[in-house]
């Protein structure tokens, strides 16, 4: 039985006002969020759009040879499914569960009925497109110009802001997998990490017991996730 959550658990669903969250609110489908659940997949179309609550999404851009790196990271900031209201119903992203969880399925043409009345939905989710940009444009410097250490340090602070915990359940393998990166390298700086008492790593579970030192090594890619993110975009009633 999955735990009881509200529409408030999603940023982006509580900063709408009460007529449009309750115009909304009977297409809010409660749904578990199974690690490894693909939800989109290139070239596919989209039919429902998620809202996170306790889930984490990564999104990643295949290549031609069958290599992938993440692009963004959803949690319970934002949601997935952002085409169905910009004019493109066709997924050029895989989109799969990184962290377990729970969200709001929300029917696509549901989502689009309420977009297209041009309140408060609308200037929330494109103020969350706005955000949502600045944050793959950020990945992609941080890819092009940080070294491994400093995006992973950056990777994990950003799992940590979409969780409850300082405890996160990553394989390096999956970590490698985010960051285009090989396996042996996500080790090696995990290991620095470890011995410099920043987090402690154990059979898949990393617990973070210095998140400033984290901050410290993450450059300025993760400050300027902070300020042009996803705190600023919540709307007061």
């Amino acid at each position: 039985m999955l735990a009881p959550h509200r529409p408030s658990d999603n940023l982006l669903l509580d900063a709408l006002p009460e007529d449009a969250l309750g115009r909304l609110a009977p297409h809010l489908h409660h749904a578990s969020m199974t690690l490894g659940r693909v939800l989109y997949e290139p070239g596919a179309p989209v039919r429902d759009a998620w809202f996170p609550t306790s889930s984490i999404l990564s999104m990643h851009r295949p290549m031609e040879n069958g290599s992938a790196a993440e692009v963004a990271l959803i949690g319970l900031e934002g949601m997935v499914g952002l085409s169905l209201c910009l004019g493109d119903e066709r997924s050029s992203t895989e989109v799969s569960v990184q962290s377990s969880g729970t969200a709001f399925r929300v029917p696509g043409r549901a989502l689009k009925d309420e977009f297209v009345r041009g309140g408060a939905l609308m200037q929330v989710l494109l103020r969350y497109t706005q955000a949502f940009i600045e944050q793959m444009a950020q990945t992609a410097a941080c890819n092009r110009l940080g070294t491994l250490e400093q995006r992973l340090c950056r990777w994990l602070l950003l799992n940590l802001d979409r969780m409850p915990s300082d405890e996160l359940t990553m394989t390096h393998e999956l970590i490698a997998n985010a960051l285009g990166v090989r396996r042996e390298g996500v080790s090696e700086a995990a290991a620095r990490l470890q011995r410099q008492g920043a987090i402690h790593y154990h059979r898949g579970h990393i617990s973070v017991l210095d998140r400033p030192a984290l901050e410290d090594r993450a450059c300025e890619c993760y400050r300027m996730d902070q300020r042009c993110a996803w705190r600023p975009l919540v709307m007061s009633r």
